[in-house]
């Protein structure tokens, strides 16, 4: 695993190194948008096609669902008991909740799994993604920032918005097509999984485009403490409790161990914002969480393969 958290780290610096020198004038917020935006509306649908069209999706999937939203469930619980616990002002301790709680399971994990545990990998992530940690995003997710935040817009969207983005509607049509028995053609294959090899890369740099190092204070140290704890630490153990009572093979509960281990999700910025929580506290979470990963996931790594499923 060290071989490939070295390449994805030099991806991540790159983007952050652009952030830095600003090329060509394009800001670093600029240029993700635009690279994000092409990942969630034409790259990412592929790579959701290429993968879960030709894998069989039946109660298996329903695994994934109770897996990622139950360790999502208890990771907040956690996050906001030590909030109250310790009285954080209600705008912190929404962001904190936030990063405890909720992986980067596919901007992150996707690559990582990819890399270490093989091509099989991408549909746990993927499933693990669009049938349980950004449905509950959208849901329970925003709820908590609306609570703990200001919500200043008159009229709300929908909590039910994802299920109206694109990589869903791709995975509601290769869900289809594989019952169907219908198989992609050759050369639609091969167009999908040449788009789908771009995800991972383009994703990691915009995670170094993300990273604003000013957001890091130590003042801030305390605050992120917890969140640290839970997102690296606690909630992997969760995991691999819940995994226990699961009927998965064991290198699918391998797999979700991993993708639920990774550092708080880049995406809960945006919430932040929204919401008006402490969005440079959770900036620093990300950074921090994101950095101590490259230690911390080797060891679950480790765990998970030696562990007597």
């Amino acid at each position: 695993m060290y071989s490939t958290l070295i390449q994805m780290t030099l991806l991540i610096t790159c983007g952050a190194i652009w952030r830095q020198l600003k090329p060509a004038g394009l800001a670093a917020e600029q240029t993700r948008l635009v690279l994000t935006t092409v990942v969630l509306y034409f790259l990412l649908p592929a790579l959701v096609l290429d993968v879960l069209w030709t894998t069989p999706v039946g109660l298996e999937a329903l695994n994934y669902t109770f897996l990622g939203m139950a360790s999502i469930a208890i990771a907040l619980g956690l996050a906001w008991m030590i909030g109250i616990l310790f009285k954080f002002p209600s705008r912190r301790l929404g962001a904190v909740m936030l990063a405890a709680a909720f992986p980067n399971v596919t901007y992150l994990g996707l690559p990582v799994l990819q890399e270490v545990l093989g091509d099989w990998s991408r549909a746990v992530v993927i499933q693990m993604d669009l049938f349980a940690a950004t449905p509950f995003l959208f849901t329970v997710g925003v709820m908590v920032a609306k609570h703990f935040g200001v919500d200043t817009q008159e009229s709300s969207r929908s909590h039910w918005l994802f299920f109206n983005t694109p990589p869903f509607w791709a995975a509601a049509l290769a869900v289809i097509f594989g019952h169907l028995g219908w198989l992609p053609p050759e050369w639609l294959k091969g167009l999908l999984q040449k788009l789908s090899g771009t995800v991972a890369p383009l994703m990691l740099f915009s995670l170094g485009l993300a990273l604003n190092w000013r957001s890091i204070h130590i003042r801030n140290v305390p605050l992120i403490f917890p969140a640290v704890v839970i997102k690296l630490l606690l909630m992997p153990l969760v995991v691999i409790a819940l995994a226990m009572l699961l009927p998965l093979a064991d290198k699918y509960k391998i797999a979700a161990v991993l993708d639920l281990s990774m550092p708080s999700m880049v995406i809960g910025i945006v919430f932040c914002d929204r919401y008006q929580l402490d969005a440079e506290l959770y900036a620093m979470t990300v950074i921090v969480t994101t950095l101590l990963s490259l230690v911390v996931l080797p060891f679950w790594q480790t765990v998970a393969l030696n562990f007597p499923w």
